[in-house]
């Protein structure tokens, strides 16, 4: 019987953070083999390991599945050839063996025998040559002739694999749990945002409406007020209720005071949206006194930048919340390029959302009271 085979290689922190188990636990999971023939493993914290392996499969198409999950996590070929290019056919649309991105950065092999990075990194997008640069671009914006990457040959990925006791930060890779020191936590993640910043880079936010709920609003907002957040990507609802707590003292009705239900509250967010939505925008509620306290008051104050993403559940919206989900998208993504941690605050639509547009080697923390949210 024919055997079908490539030898693949790699190099990082493959034992520190368990990649190398994660890719032979896949080959076999896949009904795949493999055989090692060469090992360096890294003598200190700071050495990466190396290996060549061989992987093999009983049909063509059993390899090249396997090859392309061994690619996502940074194994190539161990002689690899140039990249591939096909033209987009359409507006739109990408030819049918476009190499799909990860979050990871990626590097293409051109035909002049150097490796280029690519630029504007994101996960389920197409490589375009554009004469100079290799950038991700969205199938949907794809124009009819751009240079498309196809196939797996001359494409690299480097996955984040950290090596034992780099930094502070190990909590970021441990095992989800609620089971930790709370204040331990908190130190870490304001580690990070110290990091971020030293960097020059962005601190984005991702707050859902238990920010609100939760009567947390005025410290969000005590952050913002402090400089700490440079920009806040979110949804209608949290600039809905956090009117709403600034007009009536409530959130969904509900007296943040004392916690009874208020009669006929259920009607302030609808009350709050109107007031908004008189007023002009949010900016024109707080330069008008109309709203006076709170997160987005802190926000408009700061000039610190938000991006309010609809969805088909809104109510009102205000003006402010961006409908069109394409510009929604866009404009998430424009603050994500600056970011050096994003911070998701209980929002699954939208923390999910930019989990899939940021770049792996941005630290993102989440803090969530289901697990499940946390873990995807």
């Amino acid at each position: 019987m024919d055997v079908f085979e490539k030898v693949i290689h790699a190099e990082g922190h493959l034992i520190d953070s368990d990649l190398l188990s994660q890719v032979m636990d896949r080959i076999i999971r896949e009904g795949s083999r493999f055989k090692i023939l060469n090992l360096e493993v890294g003598e200190t914290n700071e050495d990466t390991s190396k290996i060549d392996m061989v992987v093999s499969a009983d049909t063509e198409e059993e390899l090249v599945e396997i090859l392309e999950q061994l690619s996502d996590l940074g194994f190539t070929e161990q002689s690899p050839t140039e990249a591939r290019f096909e033209n987009a056919p359409a507006d739109g649309v990408a030819p049918p063996d476009f190499y799909s991105t990860t979050n990871h950065p990626t590097d293409v092999l051109r035909s002049d025998g150097g490796w280029q990075r690519v630029t504007e990194q994101r996960m389920d997008a197409s490589i375009v040559d554009d004469g100079s640069t290799l950038r991700c671009v969205k199938i949907r914006d794809l124009k009819v002739g751009d240079r498309v990457v196809v196939g797996l040959e001359g494409v690299r990925v480097a996955p984040q694999a950290a090596a034992r006791d780099r930094n502070d930060f190990g909590f970021m890779a441990s095992e989800v749990s609620s089971e930790r020191q709370v204040k331990l936590a908190v130190e870490q993640v304001a580690g990070l945002i110290r990091s971020a910043r030293d960097a020059g880079r962005d601190v984005v936010w991702v707050p859902g409406p238990v920010v609100i709920h939760t009567g947390a609003g005025s410290d969000f907002a005590a952050l913002v007020n402090a400089g700490f957040v440079d920009s806040v990507l979110t949804g209608n609802a949290l600039a809905v209720h956090d009117v709403e707590f600034a007009l009536f003292e409530t959130s969904l009705g509900v007296s943040l005071k004392d916690g009874q239900v208020i009669h006929l509250g259920h009607r302030h967010h609808m009350r709050a949206i109107n007031a908004v939505r008189t007023a002009g925008s949010l900016a024109d509620a707080v330069e008008q006194g109309v709203v006076t306290h709170g997160i987005f008051h802190a926000l408009v104050k700061k000039d610190v930048p938000f991006v309010l993403a609809g969805s088909i559940r809104d109510d009102g919206p205000l003006p402010d919340t961006e409908m069109d989900l394409i510009a929604a998208q866009d404009a998430y993504s424009k603050y994500l390029a600056s970011a050096g941690v994003v911070i998701v605050l209980s929002s699954m639509l939208h923390g999910i959302g930019v989990g899939n547009m940021l770049r792996s080697e941005v630290p993102l923390v989440c803090v969530d009271i289901n697990p499940a949210v946390v873990t995807k």
